[in-house]
Parts: structure tokens; sequence; C-alpha cells
């Protein structure tokens, strides 16, 4: 594959002449499975591993690869190479990581537009929608919403109806997997190197949908609970599969819960109606409880705003407060840590002699 058919526009190109290195050349990374690499260029797919220099001056979880990452790499011999260097993304899908940890983890990078898949079974549920349209709009890629499992939905159209009253903004289809008639309405996403990442919480038929995508059963599928809809995690890793008609795909693990990762203003974009509601507030800092001369209890009152969409947005405010002031306060820790480190070398070296 050229490195056009893989992505590569003039931003990655001028980023990577900046490199000024005739000993490094450019490749995609299409699979990141607990620290161990493939990437992809015009001589084929090899093995990777991260530079010594690089794993040791990054910082975060930020300054790894991920899936969709372009990189520059060289020769490591044995038929793998080494990367050298990361290029800036133009997009980056992050999470939260789960547990307690406050760190961000990048899913997948440089995507163009993010499926945000959602079964009209026992899994529907609009709220996770909202969760995940926020995450993505956040990542400034393109967001659409992906209904699968049409074929099991009583009412497939009310379904779509309701997802669209929400959607603010992102277009909404209905598709089946096990359909490959319905899949004629996610064409006009998948043009020719462009790259979309499919994300969605366990048993919404992802890989079933990248198979049915790529005319062969290339990616494991299991089934789902009957109970609650709940499935296996059949993708334990991220990876880029290219699809016969020339776009990039990118299957990630299904999760169990979404973790967003950002701040207060993170949420505004899926929530557009209430923010242009914001701008007739009284006061500037107005949280919508009890301040006079709010425009969005105002609404609330007279039924232009939905009650549970209003309710929803302030719980994924509280929850980028509580983040927000999680991030702050490890910050400062870790400032506070590499002062005491300074500090404490300063003292085990004498002071050097002063030259006149």
């Amino acid at each position: 594959m050229s490195l056009e058919a893989l992505g590569w526009t003039p931003q990655f190109a001028a980023a990577f002449e900046a490199l000024n290195d005739s000993g490094l050349v450019p490749a995609r990374v299409v699979r990141e499975d607990r620290g161990r690499y493939r990437v992809l260029n015009g001589a084929g797919e090899r093995a990777a591993e991260l530079a010594g220099r690089l794993r040791h001056e990054a910082r975060t979880r930020l300054d790894y690869p991920a899936v969709g990452d372009w990189v520059a790499v060289r020769d490591g011999g044995g038929g793998s190479e080494v990367i050298a260097h990361l290029l800036p993304r133009a997009t980056a899908f992050v999470r939260k990581v789960a547990g307690e940890t406050t760190e961000e983890q990048i899913v997948a990078a440089n995507v163009d537009t993010v499926f945000v898949v959602m079964g009209l079974d026992d899994n529907y549920n609009v709220r996770r929608v909202e969760r995940y349209l926020t995450a993505a709009w956040e990542s400034g890629a393109t967001p659409v919403v992906v209904l699968n499992k049409s074929d099991l939905a009583e009412d497939p159209d009310a379904s779509l109806a309701e997802v669209e009253s929400v959607a603010a903004g992102a277009s909404v289809v209905a598709v089946s997997a096990l359909g490959p008639e319905t899949l004629a309405a996610l064409e006009r996403w998948l043009a020719p190197g462009r790259t979309v990442a499919l994300l969605g919480s366990s048993g919404v038929g992802k890989s079933t949908l990248v198979n049915a995508l790529l005319g062969a059963e290339r990616l494991a599928t299991g089934a789902v609970r009957e109970a609650d809809s709940r499935g296996r995690h059949t993708t334990t890793h991220r990876e880029l599969v290219p699809l016969p008609g020339g776009a990039l795909l990118i299957d990630t693990p299904g999760m169990r819960e979404l973790q967003l990762w950002g701040d207060e203003s993170s949420a505004s974009a899926a929530f557009p109606e209430i923010l242009e509601l914001e701008a007739g507030c009284r006061f500037g800092d107005c949280r919508h409880d009890s301040e006079p001369g709010c425009a969005v209890r105002a609404a609330l009152r007279a039924g232009t705003l939905d009650e549970s969409r209003f309710e929803s947005w302030k719980k994924l405010q509280r929850e980028l407060r509580f983040l927000e002031t999680k991030t702050d306060a490890r910050a400062r820790a870790e400032e506070t840590a590499k002062w005491k480190a300074i500090h404490k070398s300063m003292k085990h070296h004498p002071k050097a002699k002063r030259w006149r």
C-alpha cells in the first residue's frame, strides 16, 4: 500500500521532513498489544519496538504510540523496526484509564470518523450514546452513531428517532451486521485513505460489523448473554484493518464503561442546546440550580428542555469537574516531587568554582 492509501497527508509529511534524518522512514501503527507494535508502510507490515530514548523520555501514556499513529522508524535488524519518533497527531480519542488512577489513555489516533456503535437489543441506552458522543466530539473526529442489530429491534425507526434527538448534529444510521444490504448506509464515511474507528461497549457487535465490512471472518466474535445482552471482549487488542474499498478501520476492545477525560467544556459539543441556553443566564458562572435569571431552569419549566437530558449533562459535568480537580492535584504533586529531587541533587554536588 502507498502511504497515501494509509492516510498520509501533507501535515504528516511536513512533520516527518522536519526530522531531517535520512535514516528514517514513515510508517503507521496498525496494531498495539501490551507494548508490542506492528507498523505498516509501502514496504509491508513489520514488528516494531520503541527506541530506548523514546521510552525514557515518555512522561505519560500520551507519549507512547497508539493504533493509528504515524511514526518515524529505522531498521532494527532481524526483520523488525525501531520506532524513533512519534509524529504529531491530527486527532486522538482519549479516555481515562480504568480504575482509580488519574491518567489518560489514547484509544485510537488520527481518526477521521468515529463510529459509536450501539446495539438495538437490551444493550440499547440513550444516556450511553451521550457519553460516547461527548468523548467523540472532544477527539476532533466526526462522530456517527451506528445502531447495530436492527434485525432484533421491535421498532428500529423509533429508536433511530430517539437517538437523533440527542445526537447533537451527528449522523445516526441503523444497520445489521448480519444484513450486508444495510451496510450501504456507511459507505459515505468509508472513502479510500480515510480512517474510521469503531467504539462501543461489549456485546454491541463491533467485530461482527468489521467482518461484514471486510467480507471475511478475520476477527473473532462471541455470543452475548441473553439476560442483559452483555458480551465478552472478543477483541483483546486494537488493530487497524484496511477494507477492500480502501478505507481503514480501527477495531477496539469493548468497554464496560467509558470513563471520560477532559474538562467541563468537553460536554458542550454533545449538548449544544444547553450551551445555547447558558448564554441567556443572568450570571456567567450560573450552575443552573437555584440562581435567579437562569435560562436553563426557565427552559425546563417551559418544557422546551428535556429533564432527563439535562440530568445526563449534569452527571457528565460533575464527573469532568471531579476529574479536573484530581488532575490538578496530580500536577501539583508531580511538580513538588520534581523540585524535591532537584534540591536533593544540589545538596550532594559541591558548587562549581567561579572563574575570574
